[in-house]
């Protein structure tokens, strides 16, 4: 069984390998999908992220547990990378007309994840005004929380797919497949997997003019990066895999020691039309 539906700015593929599931699993599974969304989702304003990154400079903001979950991640993924992966960019993307702007923006400095405190969980307080976008880990966490939701609901095998963020479970092994970089609408299958995760990383698909600017930025420099290869990530949760594909897309390095601490592995797929 197969089921897609238009979430987390991409379309979700939910497949079930069970003969006969409840279909409870599946709205069950595309429910935790929409939570994630809507609690940190950055177009939102009203979003948790969005009160974060309005108010937690000036005072603690209760969030949900999953909202701390990642935010946690995060933090762990910016201290192993040593400061590649930071999701302090969002003023950036802003600035670039690649988010929405939502009411007053200070235009003034903005701190990172490192200066996010979890105190008394759930409780969030920063130190300096900030402009997080969890864009480039949410969505595996919501992969993750999918099938978490698919087998407390008693299946067996099968995958979740946002956009190429994919997690696979059971004991059914999936051919994995990856965009060719040098012709887009080519798929490379580079394998199988039965459990784990996959994420990728590239900017092939990016519809900018010569003037714009891309949705990837440096955190060490605050610069928009460009690169015509792909980068992907295999790990055990889509949540790593998601946030560590910027780690090796941003240092261009496919055995940055940071992958080994999450039993991480990288894959680059060179665009061999580049010049």
């Amino acid at each position: 069984m197969i089921r897609c539906k238009p979430l987390l700015g991409t379309f979700v593929e939910i497949r079930i390998e069970d003969p006969s599931p409840p279909l409870k699993a599946l709205d069950e599974a595309f429910l935790a999908i929409e939570q994630v969304q809507s609690l940190m989702g950055f177009h939102n304003p009203d979003s948790e992220l969005s009160q974060i990154n309005a108010r937690s400079y000036l005072e603690p903001v209760r969030i949900h547990p999953w909202t701390a979950e990642v935010l946690r991640i995060a933090k762990e993924v910016y201290l192993q990378s040593q400061g590649v992966f930071n999701c302090g960019v969002g003023h950036r993307l802003v600035e670039a007309g690649l988010l929405p702007r939502h009411g007053k923006f200070n235009d003034g400095s903005f701190g990172g994840i490192e200066d996010l405190q979890l105190i008394e969980l759930p409780l969030v307080r920063s130190s300096l005004p900030l402009c997080l976008d969890l864009g480039g880990i949410a969505k595996g966490y919501a992969v993750d929380k999918a099938v978490e939701a698919l087998i407390a609901h008693g299946i067996q095998s099968g995958s979740v797919n946002a956009g190429g963020d994919i997690r696979v479970f059971g004991d059914r092994s999936q051919a994995i497949q990856i965009r060719n970089p040098s012709k887009p609408h080519e798929l490379i299958q580079i394998g199988s997997m039965s459990a784990g995760a996959i994420a990728t990383s590239s900017l092939y698909f990016a519809n900018r003019s010569s003037s714009s600017k891309s949705f990837m930025v440096n955190p060490l420099n605050q610069g928009h990066i460009e690169f015509s290869e792909s980068y992907s990530v295999v790990a055990t949760r889509c949540v790593y895999a998601d946030a560590l594909t910027k780690v090796v897309s941003i240092s261009r390095n496919t055995h940055h020691p940071c992958l080994s601490h999450f039993s991480a592995q990288a894959i680059r797929i060179p665009n061999t039309q580049s010049p």
